[in-house]
């Protein structure tokens, strides 16, 4: 049973260029580094031969598993995403009730969170604590240092 997954148009045009580039350029490459080293004599002994196998091995279940990624993937209407509530793509402005620092942060799925950007995993612990919270809750999140607490000040698109 595959898992689906949800994307923005953006992070759906960045899975497929990923799986382009590696069909039309890395693929290619990897052939090429097999026939080279087949070329050099003996295959028994050919290091060279066993790992450049072994990382076309590699690279197909890369391109497969990008492909199966894809079949599942789902894109996100943002315009049909309520606000009252965190979800999938809500930018979220939070504030630490211990040091009273305040940051935002926008909700995404795993393949697209970019932590310098903003952008963190709905499946991280934070991601986790604050989906389906509303603005004035409170989210207790355990992190490894243990429990902090984060007032929901704004939930926007």
């Amino acid at each position: 049973m595959s898992k689906v997954s949800y994307y923005t148009e953006e992070g759906l045009k960045k899975l497929r260029e990923e799986l382009n580039h590696l069909k039309d350029v890395e693929r290619p490459k990897a052939s090429q580094a097999i026939a080279e080293a087949r070329d050099k004599g003996d295959l028994s002994e050919n290091a060279e031969y066993d790992a450049a196998k072994e990382a076309q091995g590699m690279l197909e279940m890369k391109i497969s598993k990008m492909e199966e990624t894809l079949a599942n993937a789902r894109v996100i209407d943002e315009s049909q995403l309520d606000t009252s509530k965190v979800l999938a793509l809500s930018i979220v402005k939070i504030k630490n009730q211990v040091n009273g620092m305040e940051m935002t942060y926008t909700l995404v799925a795993e393949s697209e969170a970019d932590l310098a950007a903003g952008k963190i995993s709905v499946n991280s612990p934070i991601g986790q604590g604050l989906l389906g919270k509303s603005v004035g809750d409170v989210a207790e999140i355990k992190v490894p240092s243990g429990i902090m607490k984060f007032d929901i000040l704004e939930i926007s698109r």
